[in-house]
């Protein structure tokens, strides 16, 4: 972990909210955060979701991590608990040189990637009912 500040990350399309279990209505918000468990290890949740997406966009765990503002060494110590926790591996990657290695989404990490989303947007529609109704009862 390094000493600079951290900055929160707040997704900017509502689409995509769904998709991260995120739900906006002006001030009041409803974060529902999946996690999947192996053992006492979390397989899968939001961060490593993040880092899945980006490694797929950039190429790179490295440049992945540097997108999230994550550390090199965190960001591999992510990738490889995910490989454990799964029947096949999530992400592959092979050692660079000068111009550094590359990484890619398998097909079970493309899959896995997936499924997590659909998993967040069923939990939140399945919870719109509830959060009308809570939301109401906040203060505006």
């Amino acid at each position: 972990m390094t000493a600079r500040t951290r900055r929160k990350r707040v997704p900017a399309a509502t689409a995509a909210h769904a998709a991260l279990g995120v739900v906006r209505d002006g001030n009041a918000q409803l974060r529902l955060r999946p996690r999947l468990y192996r053992g006492g290890d979390i397989a899968l949740g939001p961060g490593k979701v993040e880092l899945l997406a980006a490694v797929a966009r950039t190429g790179s765990i490295r440049q992945a991590a540097v997108e999230l503002d994550m550390s090199y060494m965190r960001a591999w110590t992510l990738v490889r608990t995910m490989n454990a926790c799964f029947a096949t591996p999530l992400v592959i990657a092979a050692r660079g040189g000068r111009g550094g290695g590359v990484a890619r989404l398998t097909p079970s990490g493309e899959r896995v990637l997936e499924l997590y989303h659909t998993l967040a947007a069923a939990g939140v529609r399945a919870a719109m009912p509830s959060w009308n109704k809570l939301r109401k009862l906040l203060r505006p």
